[in-house]
């Protein structure tokens, strides 16, 4: 089972802190069960062509996905991903 935590304005977005999902092997299957079980507002805003969009900010066990192979970074049973929004300031 993976443990997916959503922070910000995401959590709004997915209608909570925290869901489980199993039989995912990679973020961008992760990305899609959870599009599907959330909704269009989810989707919209965390994925781009079937993969993870730029507007998230994705962490597998405290890795940001950026560093370790994108939506094709692979996902086992345990895992925790966390989901931030890409946030600007000034």
């Amino acid at each position: 089972m993976i443990r997916v935590l959503f922070f910000a304005t995401i959590r709004e977005l997915a209608h909570g802190k925290e869901a489980t999902v199993q039989g995912c092997r990679t973020v961008d299957e992760l990305f899609a069960a959870l599009s599907e079980r959330c909704g269009d507002a989810f989707g919209k805003e965390a994925l781009e062509g079937g993969s993870v969009s730029g507007r998230v900010i994705v962490m597998v066990n405290g890795r940001a996905i950026a560093h370790t192979g994108g939506g094709a970074t692979p996902l086992s049973d345990g895992d925790t991903v966390a989901v931030f929004p890409v946030i600007g300031g000034g």
